[in-house]
């Protein structure tokens, strides 16, 4: 089996992504969003965060982009749903100080299920969490997994760039 680390982190991104936690697909391949049907190296190229289509094998190469991707729970499972409400309890403060150690310009939850268990809300809006993650900008994004059909490729699209658009409006107000 191949060593496998969920984070692609670095100090100064504009954006982690953020997952409930690995898939059984990506520990096994050794690479984040690694499963043939995850939309979420298409999409991110696609709302231009990456000026090319990485591969789940380029995934180091997305701090050029200032880009990066964790999980809260680091445990792989075959589905997100078997990580227990416990789990999020444990894992949540050292994601929490992780965060704050990287200190991203944004943090983007993919799905809901992660940032509800971490702020103890069951109703999380989509777009930016008007309380915010760790000191830093918080959007919940709608998860790019295969098994995610609520959402077509448009409509993921659209919503991650409404969170490169709001970075981006972001940087020109910094003086």
């Amino acid at each position: 089996m191949t060593r496998y680390d969920p984070d692609i982190l670095a100090k100064g991104l504009d954006v982690v992504f953020c997952g409930v936690n690995p898939g059984s697909t990506a520990a096994a391949a050794g690479h984040n969003f690694s499963n043939a049907n995850n939309r979420f190296w298409l999409v991110l190229n696609l709302a231009g965060f990456t000026d090319v289509r990485l591969r789940p094998q380029d995934e180091r190469r997305l701090t050029e982009y200032r880009c990066g991707i964790t999980a809260v729970v680091r445990r792989p499972t075959k589905s997100a749903d078997e990580v227990s409400p416990e789990e999020f309890r444990k894992a949540g403060q050292g994601f929490e100080l992780k965060m704050r150690r990287y200190a991203p310009r944004s943090i983007a939850f993919l799905g809901k299920r992660a940032i509800s268990a971490l702020v103890g809300m069951s109703d999380v809006p989509w777009g930016p969490l008007p309380s915010g993650y760790a000191s830093t900008m918080a959007w919940v994004l709608p998860n790019p997994s295969g098994r995610n059909r609520n959402f077509t490729l448009e409509a993921l699209v659209k919503a991650y760039s409404e969170l490169r658009l709001a970075l981006h409006q972001g940087a020109d107000h910094v003086s």
